[in-house]
């Protein structure tokens, strides 16, 4: 593995993603210029296959659901042993779910005030595991557009609230 960037706040790491297209990113939520969430979305957008993690200080904070939501396929804590972190990588890179069992038992706490159906539920909890769309699509019996109308609508219910900016990103990409 190589490192082939690490970036200063979220517009960077847009960037420098563009600039460099690592295999994996580590990313960082709380940042300057633009958050981590913002900044998953948009290389998401431009990149639909990019292989994104979510790194973080917070457990259990909702901005690890938002990264998710925006295209993250599974969160790592900052405290991760680096052989686990390692693990991690090599299992996005070959495309598999995140292998911390920790980070796939979550449960995925709702606000009472959000009304979601039992397919939009179903989809968080695979998007909370580190599904991609396309494995969503496949374990649910739908097709990937029907998968991306359901993230969408999570992503209205879910994100509300600002931003705050914090921590710069990590982004890290293997090659071969």
């Amino acid at each position: 593995m190589k490192v082939v960037a690490k970036s200063a706040n979220g517009l960077e790491a847009v960037n420098d993603y563009r600039k460099f297209r690592p295999d994996v990113t580590l990313m960082d939520l709380r940042m300057p210029e633009m958050d981590g969430v913002t900044a998953i979305a948009a290389i998401r957008a431009e990149f639909p296959l990019a292989r994104i993690m979510v790194l973080t200080t917070y457990d259990g904070d909702e901005d690890i659901y938002k990264g998710l939501i925006a295209g993250a396929v599974g969160y790592l804590l900052k405290d991760t042993p680096m052989a686990e972190v390692l693990k991690a990588i090599r299992n996005v890179y070959k495309a598999k779910p995140l292998a911390k069992a920790d980070a796939a038992d979550k449960s995925i706490d709702i606000p009472v005030t959000t009304q979601m159906t039992d397919k939009e539920l179903e989809v968080l909890g695979l998007l909370s595991r580190g599904y991609t769309n396309q494995a969503i699509g496949t374990a649910l019996f739908i097709v990937e557009g029907t998968v991306k109308m359901h993230v969408a609508n999570i992503c209205s219910k879910l994100i509300a609230g600002d931003n705050s900016p914090g921590e710069a990103p990590t982004t890290l990409g293997s090659s071969h």
